[in-house]
């Protein structure tokens, strides 16, 4: 899109602005436009820099602006050679672009179109918008309705329409100008989608520095050289550029790592509401009053209490200090859902608002009944792909993962889950947004059973408080993997037959009528897979999973209501499902696709019950390898520990 940008001199001070419509500056700076926050400052001087520039270039002005005593006396030659100045390498990528040098004179005047204007009641307005607008005392109303249901977001322009055609259709004709009032009172902030790199700006935009972003800051360096632009909303690098209408520039930059969810480029507006402070948190993390509320053991007791500890130490709330972070690092089958509790209620006694992150949609629909339940009285956001609670704000936000690309600093906890798990684990693009998604001076509290060695080193130095739940909520220890050797699960289809040391260790777990996971690697081996389980234990239901079965859904709830007895999956399934009576073979268990987070998360989903605590895990492979020894030996250290605190029940000590 294109807009205008002038410079304004006030209190003897100069300052650039970004205008959607510029009457609305007119009435603003004249004193005409109202509200409770009093008249702004007499402008002493106007100057039109352009009334139809592209958005990145408007920004950039703005954004980079230094003020010199000279300006004072300058007219349209300096104004326009200030202006050139700032858009120099813009202006060359352009020309680059379009492939043609020739009268570049005119075409900088053309595309600058630089102006001196001598009295803002007459000229500030001219040219542009040929709608009326509405009357003053409705714009004001409707730039209250935008700037409150824009807290806590960052959206591009077809997202606020869409969010505006649900809740106030009738702003649809002049959304701009209320944005423009409610941008002038510092209400919202209008930044272009994609700009220079953090490095490259005056004091706007940074590169986030949490524990999450900073863990993986490696993966998100670049060349020096490349000086490509980064997109605001995601903050990836923008690596793609072409032609684009709606600025007019030949090469219009945008990002390609968040084309999902719209098109952000140099040109697009993305509007964001204006950066308010994280409330403070104060909770009694009382033991006794944890395991009376919310039912707790005392592992999770003593994680909940120093999580709620963490809330209430102060944080600096500045615009440049970024979020603290406390890892909850607890077992499969702790209860980490039961230990939030707490926080979130802490959050909202103080009137603040939460954000739960977690990777996966069939996850925040299993969590969203379940914090329904807990907090009846707050108003909850379920939101996901396809979500009816699209633009329902809520006290409580529960998300997939790159619905945080919707929010900025709008949280004053942000709480992801399994933060090891695909998509967030190595992605930079998902750690920058998470930590963008929360208020400055907020708190991120991490939740993983198998943080990722990033995280564990800076629990070693000292940098990331965290707590540790060795235990389950029923007492009992872990389950701990038994090796079992036998030719890989290609071989065995090869063969045309099983070991029959695997066929007799499956009778085990199903005489004792267990339900049986068996995990592989590879998704064209599970049809294999099952004839020769059949053939082997007849009479046996079984059925067979993975991410690109359209039944997948149906099947889990048939296996976990015992509708069969043994389910062939991928690691689609080692995450979030709990099935009461499991055991766990892991086949392939060498594999390079099973590492150490990944097999403990598999050997995870046995004795979670009370009723069966004693699951069976089996390792399989014809190697026994650095990964299934490491996963067995986190196991039995998470067990040592918890029975020297005394977690575990006196009869598993």
């Amino acid at each position: 899109m294109k807009v205008a940008v002038y410079a304004v001199q006030h209190n003897h001070k100069w300052s650039i602005t970004v205008s959607l419509d510029l009457r609305i500056d007119r009435l603003w700076w004249t004193g005409q436009a109202g509200g409770e926050g009093g008249l702004p400052p007499v402008p002493e001087q106007w100057v039109l820099l352009s009334a139809e520039i592209p958005l990145g270039w408007a920004a950039l002005l703005r954004d980079s602006f230094c003020e010199a005593p000279e300006m004072a006396g300058w007219r349209e030659p300096e104004w326009r050679r200030y202006a050139a100045k700032r858009l120099e390498r813009e202006m060359r990528e352009e020309w680059k672009t379009r492939g043609d040098r020739s009268k570049r004179q005119d075409r900088d005047k053309r595309l600058l179109g630089v102006g001196i204007l001598g009295s803002a009641e007459t000229e500030l307005g001219r040219r542009v918008h040929s709608d009326e607008l509405p009357p003053v005392t409705r714009l004001r109303e409707h730039a209250d309705t935008l700037a409150d249901a824009l807290t806590g977001r960052s959206l591009l322009e077809a997202e606020v329409e869409s969010l505006l055609a649900e809740r106030c259709p009738e702003m649809l004709g002049h959304w701009r100008s209320a944005a423009q009032l409610a941008h002038l009172e510092g209400r919202l902030l209008l930044e272009a989608a994609v700009g220079p790199a953090p490095a490259e700006r005056a004091g706007g935009h940074r590169m986030a520095r949490g524990p999450l972003a900073r863990a993986w800051n490696t993966l998100r360096r670049q060349p020096a050289a490349a000086a490509l632009p980064r997109c605001r909303r995601c903050g990836s690098e923008a690596t793609g550029r072409t032609a684009c209408a709606a600025c007019g520039l030949a090469g219009c930059a945008y990002c390609e790592a968040c084309l999902a969810l719209g098109r952000s480029r140099s040109c697009a507006l993305l509007l964001r509401s204006a950066h308010l402070p994280a409330v403070p948190c104060t909770a009694d993390p009382g033991t006794g009053g944890l395991a009376r509320r919310w039912g707790l053991s005392a592992a999770q007791v003593e994680a909940a209490g120093a999580a709620l500890r963490f809330l209430a130490e102060p944080r600096d709330g500045s615009a440049g200090r970024r979020p603290g972070g406390f890892l909850l690092w607890a077992v499969t089958g702790a209860g980490k859902t039961e230990m939030m509790f707490p926080l979130l209620e802490a959050v909202l006694a103080a009137g603040g608002r939460t954000l739960i992150a977690t990777p996966r949609r069939d996850v925040v629909l299993e969590l969203a009944p379940r914090l329904a339940r807990a907090f009846p009285a707050a108003s909850i956001s379920v939101l996901y792909g396809g979500s009816p609670d699209r633009w329902t704000p809520g006290a409580i936000t529960l998300a997939t993962t790159h619905q945080l690309l919707r929010f900025h600093r709008g949280f004053d906890l942000v709480i992801i889950d399994e933060i090891d798990a695909f998509p967030y684990h190595g992605d930079p693009m998902l750690a920058f947004t998470a930590e963008e998604a929360c208020k400055p001076g907020g708190a991120f509290v991490y939740l993983s059973a198998t943080p990722p060695a990033a995280l564990r080193s800076e629990i070693r130095r000292g940098r990331l408080a965290h707590a540790r739940v060795p235990a389950r909520f029923h007492g009992h220890p872990l389950p701990v993997p038994a090796r079992l050797g036998m030719p890989s699960v290609a071989d065995c289809l090869k063969r045309g037959r099983l070991p029959a040391a695997l066929v007799r260790s499956l009778r085990v777990s199903l005489e004792r009528e267990a339900q049986v996971f068996v995990f592989i690697t590879r998704i064209a081996q599970i049809e294999g897979l099952l004839r020769l389980l059949r053939r082997s234990l007849p009479g046996i239901l079984m059925e067979g999973t993975s991410s690109q079965d359209p039944e997948r859904a149906g099947k889990v709830a048939a296996f976990r209501s015992r509708g069969f007895a043994l389910l062939v999956t991928t690691t689609i399934l080692e995450r979030g499902v709990t099935v009461p009576r499991s055991d766990v073979f892991v086949l392939d268990a060498d594999n390079r696709l099973f590492d150490e987070a990944s097999l403990v998360q598999m050997a995870g989903r046995a004795g979670r019950s009370l009723e069966d605590p004693h699951g069976r895990v089996v390792f399989a492979s014809p190697v026994w390898n650095r990964a299934q020894r490491s996963a067995r030996a986190q196991i039995r250290t998470m067990n040592t520990i918890a029975r020297r605190k005394g977690y575990l029940r006196k009869e598993e000590i």
